[in-house]
């Protein structure tokens, strides 16, 4: 091969391994993943010795959809989930993560209950939270503890 054919070739492929990179076949992205972030975590200082609620926002990026099946706390014996619908409020052993959407936890709504503490969490530290996802797998989380009142969207 000369050396201008051998250059030509050299680019052709360099051209073509780049466009298979960019297909989603194979990588760790594209239509058939979920891309899980959380935003917004916080918990109220607790009012009780062994309950305290969780709260913050999971959005999925991703072309696929995913369940939330647990959450752990060190600080907590257990963390339940629950859904709050017309005033009445379940527990639940999983909630949807929509493709391309979001699940909220929030005061009134869906939360997370810290249970049977193991000790009481003061305002200004921080809990960690293990989320465990069906498909994804595990998303660490650093949720402050808050003033028992605060409200995020006045950040107060």
């Amino acid at each position: 091969m000369t050396r201008p054919t051998a250059v030509l070739a050299a680019g052709a492929l360099a051209g073509a391994l780049a466009l298979t990179g960019c297909s989603g076949s194979g990588s760790d992205s594209g239509p058939d993943r979920a891309e899980l972030s959380v935003s917004s975590p916080y918990m109220p200082k607790p009012v009780s010795a062994d309950m305290a609620a969780g709260f913050l926002t999971i959005t999925n990026e991703g072309g696929a959809g995913d369940e939330l099946t647990s959450v752990s706390s060190d600080v907590a014996g257990e963390v339940t989930m629950h859904s709050t619908q017309g005033g009445a409020m379940a527990e639940k052993s999983s909630f949807a993560v929509p493709a391309h959407g979001r699940l909220v936890f929030e005061s009134g709504g869906n939360h997370l209950m810290f249970e049977k503490l193991r000790r009481a969490p003061k305002q200004g530290q921080t809990v960690t939270v293990k989320l465990t996802f069906a498909r994804s797998g595990h998303l660490t989380v650093e949720m402050p503890v808050e003033s028992a009142t605060y409200h995020p969207s006045t950040g107060h």
